[in-house]
């Protein structure tokens, strides 16, 4: 460290940090983005900045970033105090309002970063349920969880991750990197992904969707039959053209998305 530089702040577990610093995945990732004059970013999670200052210095883009780490937003607040326009939050991504964001910003907002394993199913779906104020997410993740997300019926990664957000994204694995490329260096190889928002869902998303992945795939080895057994009968299963024998992971978001309208009749009627 040259003298006078800034010192990092230690690393927090909690938050679940690995700090990016190979100069060719950073590389990567900005081309993969693309940052374009008049678009708005948001970074999630800058940490030491190695791609932030980067964005920084980018023209004509607005950028805001979410930096729960009060030590870390510390230090990369002169570089965000000197770049008019650009704005640093401190606080939790999980609660974030990226829809009065955008609303603030004047246009629907392209979200970066690499996101803490601890927290990036959450976030996720958070992210899923302001769609409509995004653009698009490119992000980097576990690469098992990339795999899940991107994954098609009938494979051994589909299940509950990849249904979920289906109605709201359209996802591509861009390009995987190993644990080398952070300090310190996670256990597992990471994965940057896209996902584009879908100007609109899917499908009108049924309000029992949720609670019917979830309970076909807390018994995924299971036949819908006996993993739905608490929410429909063989019955009602079969009322929508899904086999009861089947297993959860042969179907397709829309035909879970059926079976969710059948339970949300069900419930009105009784």
């Amino acid at each position: 460290m040259s003298p006078g530089a800034p010192t990092r702040p230690p690393r927090r577990k909690r938050f679940g940090q690995h700090f990016l610093h190979d100069r060719q995945v950073i590389a990567r990732i900005l081309a993969a983005v693309d940052p374009r004059p008049g678009e708005h970013l948001v970074e999630i999670g800058p940490g030491h900045g190695a791609l932030t200052r980067e964005l920084l210095t980018m023209p004509g883009i607005s950028l805001d970033a979410l930096e729960i780490d009060r030590d870390l937003a510390a230090t990369l607040r002169p570089a965000f105090d000197a770049v008019p326009g650009a704005r640093l939050h401190e606080g939790d991504a999980l609660r974030f309002d990226f829809g009065a964001l955008s609303a603030a910003r004047g246009g629907r907002l392209r979200i970066i970063g690499n996101l803490p394993y601890n927290i990036s199913t959450p976030l996720l779906f958070h992210l899923a349920h302001a769609a409509a104020a995004i653009s698009d997410v490119t992000v980097m993740l576990q690469r098992e969880v990339v795999l899940r997300m991107a994954a098609t019926p009938d494979s051994g990664d589909y299940g509950r991750l990849t249904i979920m957000l289906a109605p709201y994204f359209a996802i591509e694995r861009l390009f995987d990197v190993g644990p080398g490329a952070f300090r310190p260096p996670p256990k597992v190889w990471s994965a940057v992904a896209r996902l584009t928002c879908r100007r609109e869902p899917l499908f009108t998303v049924s309000p029992g969707f949720a609670a019917i992945v979830a309970a076909a795939f807390n018994a995924r080895r299971k036949t819908l039959r006996n993993a739905l057994r608490s929410l429909m009968d063989e019955a009602a299963i079969a009322s929508v053209g899904v086999d009861p024998q089947a297993r959860p992971e042969t179907l397709t978001p829309e035909q879970f998305n059926s079976l969710a309208q059948t339970l949300d009749r069900g419930r009105s009627a009784s």
